[in-house]
C-alpha cells in the first residue's frame, strides 16, 4: 500500500482464487498483523502447508476438518482456532466455509492483494 488507510471498504477488497474451491480476501494489513477471509467451497481445502506465522482464526459460516501438527479437529460456525508458527496444518470444507484468520506478523505474501 502506498499510504496508510485505516478503512477498506468491501468494494475495493479483492476475490483471489488461492486454490480450486478456495477464495481468499486479504481484509486488511498492518504493521503487525494481517486480516483476511478465507471462503472454501464444500470438499475443497487449503492443502497441507507451514509459515512463520502465528494464525488465529474464526468459523464464521459452515463447518471445517483441521489437521494441526497431526491433530484432526471439526469446526463449527463460532468455533475458534490457533495455529502456532512453525507448525503444519490444512483445512478442508465439510460444508461450504467461512474462516475469518489474523496472522502474525503480517503477510507479506499477502500484500498484493491489496493494490
Amino acid at each position: 500500500m502506498s499510504e496508510q488507510s485505516y478503512e477498506r471498504r468491501s468494494s475495493v477488497i479483492r476475490s483471489i482464487d488461492a486454490f480450486p474451491g478456495v477464495v481468499r480476501r486479504t481484509l486488511h494489513s498492518g504493521d503487525a498483523i494481517t486480516l483476511v477471509e478465507i471462503a472454501i467451497a464444500t470438499g475443497h481445502e487449503v492443502p497441507e502447508h507451514v509459515h512463520p506465522h502465528e494464525q488465529a482464526g474464526n468459523v464464521r459460516e459452515g463447518r471445517v476438518r483441521f489437521t494441526i501438527g497431526g491433530v484432526v479437529t471439526e469446526l463449527e460456525a463460532g468455533d475458534a482456532y490457533l495455529i502456532p508458527g512453525g507448525i503444519v496444518h490444512h483445512v478442508v470444507a465439510l460444508a461450504p466455509a467461512v474462516l475469518i484468520e489474523a496472522f502474525s506478523p503480517p503477510r507479506a505474501d499477502f500484500l498484493a492483494d491489496l493494490d
